[in-house]
């Protein structure tokens, strides 16, 4: 692990520890977070990305957007981003995994195409090798978290996640459907990363008009998460991820 994933586990650690003392709902998304971030780490130590420092540096920065915007909420609610006071703002009450889902589509929706574009810059996207090598890596993410998912349902259900006989017979099938949403909405993220890319080059108006956009994407997306009824297998089919059009 290198020293900066390192850290920002170790903040991360210590920010779980404070939700869980309060009895703050967002104790779920971070924990499971938390866990993602450590797998990443290992995957790292065990060179399965191709540029393995990039990857760090990509990892403590998309983190940093999720912590920038919990600690702007603390302060002033109005101003976190609108999917992010979704999260932030969900009623305490919501099962455990509508609280993931819903930090899910503010992190991995919202979050996740700016930092790529952070992280990659112009000159970059101009070069098919580098491009193509960033994207690998990227990809390589859904070999993560595909792998975590059982374990993620299991740790959800320990942390009192309210399981009917039917959601126990549904769990199989949940979780193919959480890896198929999950693959579907990170190839989203990428072409909207291009898409804020472009505006980019177009000048700050344009990235700012073209962030407003994604930002009320993955708020609309809200209301879907929050349908009762069987949210995986409906997004499984529908799609998790927003289209930057």
């Amino acid at each position: 692990m290198t020293a900066e994933v390192a850290a920002l586990v170790a903040r991360m650690d210590g920010l779980l520890r404070s939700l869980e003392g309060d009895g703050d709902p967002g104790q779920f998304f971070l924990g499971t977070y938390l866990r993602t971030t450590r797998a990443v780490a290992r995957a790292l130590r065990a060179g399965v990305f191709e540029d393995a420092d990039w990857v760090a540096h990509w990892d403590v920065d998309f983190a940093g957007l999720y912590l920038y915007a919990l600690e702007a909420y603390r302060v002033e609610p109005a101003s976190a981003a609108a999917p992010w006071r979704r999260a932030f703002g969900a009623r305490p009450g919501l099962p455990p995994e509508a609280h993931v889902l819903l930090g899910m589509n503010a992190h991995i929706n919202f979050d996740l195409p700016q930092s790529l574009v952070r992280m990659i810059p112009p000159e970059d996207f101009a070069l098919p090798d580098r491009l193509a090598l960033r994207r690998r890596d990227h990809e390589r993410i859904d070999g993560i978290l595909a792998a975590r998912v059982a374990e993620e349902d299991l740790a959800l259900e320990r942390a009192g996640g309210r399981r009917s006989s039917l959601d126990r017979v549904l769990a199989p099938a949940n979780r193919a459907a959480s890896r198929l949403f999950l693959r579907e909405s990170r190839r989203k993220v990428w072409a909207n990363a291009h898409a804020l890319h472009q505006a980019r080059l177009a000048g700050s108006d344009a990235y700012t008009r073209r962030l407003a956009q994604l930002e009320a994407a993955a708020d609309e997306r809200v209301a879907d998460l929050l349908r009762g009824g069987p949210v995986l297998l409906r997004l499984a089919v529908r799609g998790f991820g927003v289209t930057l059009s």
